[in-house]
């Protein structure tokens, strides 16, 4: 694609990485068979490549932003499907995370969804506020039906039944290895799971100290900056990341580590990206080194080897999360693993297609987050599976509320297999239980 910026323009990093991200594109539309806006939409400027038509415009005349760039660029879901399928590895990831930044400074949002996003940004990323806003929703919810907005009513909905104690696991601790010690990790104990799920990390602990790692819960750390920095709020997303940044770098100088464990992928997303994100700042180094070490918690039980496991004859349909395939490219590691510890797996068609989660996505998009949920449970109810496994809780709670059947996180099965607790999700499920 020709690029037209001043030189004045380039000076600047984030449009002299833009001018290249653009570049490379060369118009081919093969990222359009892949893009879950455009599959529903079935418009243009709601494909990847209408997107960096938009954002091209838009950085190359520096203008503000007008209200149809900015609802296209609201509704991409940062899926990555589009990189995944791109044969000129066009950087989509990063070009529409300068265009969210450059809306955010330059656009005057209507006030309802400036009040949202203010609301999303300073609860969600903090477990105890998080909480008290859960419990608040739970006593809201018999009114879901006559409030008119559908962004509050998708609040609303996302409510659990009943919220779980606080894991122990959110005290600082040094957790030995079972056996001899193999690798020393860190894990990212993050924000909203900390609130809605604490039964995942608890299962990731169990099964990591269970294959050999001394496990490092680390004091300081708290949401990795992903919530905040979809929305473009780059300030904030760094403050986060930053805090997390300066308290594994001390753990790492300390004791050693051999890992940053992340369970959900949704955070090692942006984790592994820290690098990227702090370059050129003091804190490009250490943020660079804790991203290399950065891995989700399936690639760290693939290299240490599962512990042996008694078969459990479910079948599993595995939800991989774009994050996960498509963000960070694992892909194989997680389906492996559920096979290797005796569990049937099946993938659904057109699994690279989002289920609507992203993060806050579907909280501010729900009308379209609703019918990629609808479509996403249709393909994993065609397996007939007794339990669907995903690795992010986000995918796990959209899925959730349609699927029918259980859905828990991949290490929930795993650590179930190999010695630890049935999962609570699970409740009375039977092989075959399916009629």
């Amino acid at each position: 694609m020709q690029t037209r910026f001043t030189p004045a323009q380039l000076t600047d990093p984030a449009t002299a990485e833009a001018n290249g991200i653009l570049r490379a594109c060369v118009h081919c539309g093969m990222c359009t068979a892949t893009c879950p806006t455009y599959q529903v939409l079935g418009d243009e400027l709601d494909s990847p490549r209408g997107r960096i038509y938009l954002i091209k415009d838009m950085l190359e005349n520096d203008l503000v932003p007008d209200a149809k760039t900015v609802t296209h660029v609201d509704r991409c879901l940062s899926c990555l499907a589009c990189v995944t399928t791109c044969p000129s590895g066009v950087d989509y990831m990063h070009l529409v995370d300068h265009a969210r930044a450059y809306i955010e400074r330059r656009y005057r949002r209507p006030w309802d969804e400036r009040a949202l996003r203010w609301l999303l940004a300073r609860v969600l990323p903090y477990p105890g506020r998080f909480r008290l806003a859960l419990l608040a929703a739970r006593v809201g919810r018999p009114l879901a039906r006559v409030i008119p907005d559908a962004r509050l009513r998708a609040m609303l909905a996302m409510a659990p039944a009943r919220l779980p104690p606080v894991s122990q696991a959110d005290t600082a601790q040094v957790l030995p290895a079972q056996g001899p010690r193999r690798m020393r990790v860190a894990v990212l104990l993050g924000c909203a799971q900390r609130a809605l799920n604490t039964d995942i990390t608890d299962a990731a602990i169990r099964l990591l100290r269970r294959a050999g790692a001394e496990v490092v819960i680390v004091a300081g750390q708290g949401c990795c900056g992903a919530l905040t920095h979809h929305m473009g709020q780059t300030d904030a997303a760094q403050v986060s990341a930053a805090r997390n940044i300066n308290a594994f770098r001390a753990e790492m100088d300390a004791g050693g580590l051999d890992a940053i464990v992340i369970t959900t992928s949704g955070c090692g997303t942006t984790v592994k990206d820290y690098g990227h994100m702090f370059a050129g700042t003091p804190l490009a180094v250490d943020a660079a080194r804790v991203g290399a070490i950065a891995r989700d918690v399936t690639e760290v039980l693939a290299s240490l080897g599962l512990p042996p496991a008694t078969p459990q004859p479910l079948r599993v349909a595995y939800h991989a999360a774009c994050s996960l395939q498509h963000g960070q490219r694992v892909k194989a590691a997680p389906k492996d693993l559920l096979r290797q510890a005796g569990f049937s797996v099946a993938e659904p068609a057109d699994s690279h297609l989002c289920c609507g989660s992203a993060g806050t996505y579907n909280l501010m998009q729900p009308a379209i987050a609703g019918q990629l949920r609808t479509r996403k449970v249709a393909t994993l109810q065609a397996i007939r599976a007794d339990v669907i496994a995903a690795g992010n809780l986000g995918c796990m709670m959209q899925i959730g509320q349609a699927a029918g059947v259980p859905v828990v996180h991949t290490v929930e099965l795993l650590d179930w297999a190999t010695g630890g607790p049935r999962p609570p999700a699970l409740g009375g499920v039977k092989p075959g239980y399916l009629p």
